[in-house]
């Protein structure tokens, strides 16, 4: 009997929070499925709407308006609700508007499922975030966030060019749709498994942080707003060239495929999909944070830079540089522990919900931005009722990119270093 007992205490404490947050981290991998297969479907996209670029940057920019509106509630909600409702409510969002976007016949239907699709988006990644930091000890929480956006990305990748051979295949509309039939078997999967962490042991003697207060605490931290500006400008190629741009700026400037341009967009998330657990395994090694993300940002701006002045690049140059630009921006994996440790653990959900707003907030404004500098030195030509834009059109909106990354670099030096030293975890009491 004893023997029984132990084996079931050893499950729930050493494999069930791998099963509950790798499960979790899934409905991330949906959710930045939506994202990007923005970037995939965009030339059928644009043509079959008849959208200018101003225009798709807009309809992109919708999904991270939501987040931008519905993050710091959905931290709230978080610190005071179970963790898994909230996913399950989230994904159902995210399934009608995927399912609503395949049906959608003017710009307007398209933004308002889409905006649908963002809203679950709000929610999945600081779900995850919470579930993480509630399961596992400080001392493990970097690797296993890298590990949880390396889980993400996968679905970035789905999104590029697997999805655009689906879409050439059959349309994109029936694409979307199987987009939303796979979304069902996951609501499944996770129903199944992805629960709430139990109590400790020794019950944490409670706070009485009243509610106001502890939002007013959370957005006047400069910490936060620091971490949320280096996770942004860091994160910046992922969500705009990746998500909407890459795959235009390859078949038009560079004249690649648009099965190549989708596969070569995809390496800024595989270079993330490695990146990002190998930072936090040797940031939790080390136990410091800040070096590393220095690094990143440093080595990300001279990738970039060299990804746009580089004359006639091959395409397996650009494979391999669009990946080191995964890679390398994939410190900014490393905000997001600096978050939790530097915070009350009461105000988790709020304090990430506040950085998340920069994070997805910042880029939602630059999506359209970038498609309206696109237009303003647009040339008028059309190819087949699209616009085709020059190599000196996307030099100048891309721009965004290396003064976003001296952002971040000046607000690494307001973040806050707290040494990472191994603490007593109390695990859970399985229920």
């Amino acid at each position: 009997m004893s023997t029984i007992t132990q084996t079931k205490s050893t499950w729930k404490t050493t494999f069930l929070p791998w099963i509950v947050c790798l499960s979790a981290s899934l409905f991330f991998a949906y959710e930045l499925l939506q994202l990007h297969v923005m970037n995939a479907i965009s030339p059928m996209l644009i043509k079959d709407l008849n959208l200018s670029a101003t225009q798709f940057g807009s309809l992109c920019s919708t999904y991270l308006l939501a987040d931008v509106i519905f993050l710091l509630p959905a931290g709230m909600i978080l610190d005071r609700f179970s963790v898994r409702k909230v996913i399950l409510v989230a994904l159902l969002l995210c399934l009608l508007g995927t399912a609503g976007f395949s049906q959608a016949n003017s710009l307007g239907m398209a933004s308002m499922c889409h905006f649908l699709s963002g809203i679950g988006n709000a929610f999945c990644f600081l779900s995850c975030i919470m579930l993480i930091s509630r399961w596992f000890p400080k001392e493990k929480q970097a690797f296993l966030v890298g590990l949880m956006i390396t889980i993400g990305m996968c679905g970035g990748i789905v999104a590029q060019r697997p999805f655009s051979l689906l879409a050439e295949h059959f349309s994109w509309r029936q694409a979307l749709l199987i987009d939303a039939f796979a979304g069902i078997a996951l609501f499944a999967l996770i129903f199944a498994f992805v629960k709430d962490a139990p109590k400790p042991i020794e019950k944490v003697k409670e706070t009485s942080l009243p509610f106001f207060e502890g939002v007013k605490r959370s957005i006047l931290s400069l910490h936060n707003i620091c971490c949320g500006l280096y996770t942004c400008f860091m994160n910046l190629p992922l969500m705009v060239i990746s998500a909407v741009w890459g795959t235009l700026f390859l078949t038009q400037v560079h004249h690649v495929s648009i099965e190549n341009a989708s596969m070569i967009a995809s390496m800024i998330c595989m270079g993330t999909i490695v990146g990002s657990p190998l930072y936090g395994w040797i940031s939790d090694r080390v136990k410091r944070r800040r070096h590393l993300m220095a690094f990143g940002g440093v080595v990300s701006m001279a990738i970039f830079m060299i990804i746009l002045t580089l004359p006639h690049p091959s395409e397996q140059m650009f494979t391999l540089l669009f990946f080191l630009l995964g890679f390398f921006t994939s410190s900014q994996a490393l905000g997001y522990p600096a978050i939790t440790e530097n915070n009350p653990k009461e105000l988790t959900g709020t304090s990430m919900g506040i950085a998340a707003v920069l994070i997805m907030g910042i880029p939602a404004l630059i999506q359209p931005l970038s498609g309206k500098l696109l237009d303003l030195s647009w040339d008028g030509t059309l190819v087949d009722g699209a616009p085709l834009y020059s190599a000196a059109d996307f030099r100048m909106a891309f721009l965004i990119f290396p003064i976003g990354f001296l952002i971040s670099l000046f607000a690494l030096t307001k973040i806050k270093e707290k040494v990472c030293t191994p603490s007593p975890h109390k695990e859970p009491q399985a229920s």
